[in-house]
């Protein structure tokens, strides 16, 4: 006699927990996912249609979610708007849209599928979970009805809410997010009332999550890692890059190094965008990760990491960000500083005029320091170290004290700053520290061809950003690029740049 359906599943799960106890370590997966996209209209389409269109991105992170279980991994994420895309107004997404209960209701979609009304979305999630024994990570669009006697309703008589939901391995509903942190273009959403820090216990350790533009505020984001002490933070994004400092895979292995969790980061990949870039990142650096703008194709990553990564002997204790660039003296005059623009942003900087050197540049009160060396210091290539201290205003506001040791577009020092994918310059070693006023400080190094460089560079407990070996590829960027969340509501400095 044959066990029931329900018993393998069963079965199935116990298999996954039994698996998954027996080890530290779990095995994560990541689907950049090349969305396929509405037509644009200004009409809202029927349900149907709405559905099929969900279908058929949904078929192709179906195969994704079976490979990556067929794999052995425990938890997909996939990108934020990758079920519907993102060319929708407020009026024209809410055919897409389901009413996602609160996990407390203790619900599983695929066996339930009409408890909570019309939920296909939702039921496939759950069943792509259940039938393969995995957690999946999704982002869909959530809609709850309000009325006149709540004074924030909108006018239509709903909220709509841009929303992460995650399926355990039997396919029940464990945990839902509302985006916070909305971008300037995601008018078709509200966002909740309260940040919400949404956490998740597995066999495998606790899991937080949030939402592409969250990453760079205090709530939720910090308040999960900082307050509620989550081990992997799961990350659906639609990231659009942005050179030098805010490209995907180098802003988010920073963040997981920073703040010292797993980051889980599934982007969508839609290269007219510059959306492309996935990974799944240690505190140590990046396990795997994903960068083509040559190609419109999705990509699976899969790697193996700590459960509790700060129970791992290679983790790093607090560092000191401000230590010892505040003990030492000065390197440098400012005789040679001028000013450049990053991304809006008004940056102090000196060249670095010889192969090698200490050098310091200061912009109120952060002071960057750098040593350096480089293999050869080249005449068609020129670096820069600069420095930012003040508020950020253009798509979002946002206080950041920045230190970056940088190549410049060319050799005219007025395009220093302007975005570069490619050098030939290699560094021997380098050294960056910076005055920092607050702990939140992300290390990045960016090797040519906006390639990460895992292994070659470390953050030391007085703060400075060191070379562990000789860097194997030419260096674009070294940064420490720091948040000071404590400032984000300052009016702006009647110095800073009128936006062109």
């Amino acid at each position: 006699m044959l066990p029931s359906r329900p018993l393998l599943h069963a079965a199935a799960f116990a298999l996954t927990v039994l698996q998954a106890l027996a080890s530290d370590t779990f095995i994560a997966a990541v689907y950049e996912h090349a969305v396929i996209l509405p037509d644009a209209t200004d009409e809202p389409v029927s349900p149907d249609d709405a559905l099929a269109l969900m279908n058929k991105n949904m078929d192709v992170l179906e195969g994704a979610i079976k490979e990556a279980a067929q794999q052995g991994a425990h938890i997909i994420v996939t990108p934020e708007d990758g079920i519907y895309g993102w060319r929708f107004t407020r009026e024209t997404i809410y055919p897409y849209l389901e009413d996602i209960p609160d996990p407390v209701v203790n619900w599983i979609p695929c066996t339930d599928p009409a408890r909570f009304g019309p939920a296909p979305v939702q039921e496939r999630l759950s069943c792509m979970a259940r039938n393969n024994s995995i957690y999946v990570v999704a982002n869909i669009g959530d809609k709850k009805p309000c009325n006149s006697s709540d004074p924030s309703c909108p006018s239509d008589g709903r909220y709509q809410y841009n929303t992460d939901v995650v399926f355990d391995p039997e396919g029940k509903l464990v945990a839902r997010y509302h985006k916070y942190n909305l971008f300037m273009s995601e008018t078709q959403f509200n966002y909740p009332k309260k940040p919400e820090a949404v956490t998740f216990e597995t066999p495998f350790g606790k899991f937080g999550i949030f939402t592409c533009f969250d990453i760079l505020f205090r709530e939720p984001a910090v308040v999960l890692v900082s307050e509620l002490q989550v081990d992997t933070v799961l990350f659906p994004t639609a990231w659009m890059n942005v050179l030098p400092f805010l490209t995907a895979v180098e802003f988010h292995s920073a963040w997981a190094m920073g703040m010292g969790v797993n980051f889980l980061a599934a982007n969508t990949h839609y290269t007219r965008m510059s959306m492309a870039g996935s990974g799944i990142y240690a505190p140590d650096g990046a396990r795997t990760y994903y960068y083509n703008m040559k190609t419109e194709d999705g990509r699976l990553l899969i790697a193996e990491l700590d459960s509790h990564p700060h129970l791992s002997p290679t983790f790093s204790p607090a560092v000191n960000w401000s230590s010892y660039a505040s003990s030492v003296e000065r390197f440098s005059p400012n005789d040679n500083d001028f000013k450049g623009l990053i991304f809006y942003d008004w940056f102090t900087f000196t060249d670095l005029t010889k192969p090698e050197g200490n050098l310091t540049v200061c912009q109120k009160d952060l002071c960057c320091h750098l040593s350096y060396k480089m293999a050869g210091k080249r005449e068609d290539e020129v670096y820069v170290l600069g420095a930012f201290d003040g508020l950020h205003v253009v798509e979002g506001q946002y206080y950041l004290q920045i230190c970056t040791l940088l190549k410049c577009k060319s050799t005219d020092l007025n395009m220093c700053g302007q975005p570069v994918e490619t050098a030939q310059t290699k560094f021997e070693m380098f050294s960056l520290s910076g005055t920092f006023g607050t702990n939140y400080v992300f290390p990045e190094v960016l090797y040519s061809g906006v390639q990460l460089a895992p292994g070659e560079f470390e953050v030391l407990n007085d703060g400075r950003l060191i070379s562990k070996t000789r860097p194997t590829k030419p260096v674009v960027t070294v940064t420490l690029f720091g948040r000071w969340y404590e400032k984000d509501h300052l009016k702006q400095d009647p110095q800073s740049p009128a936006l062109p």
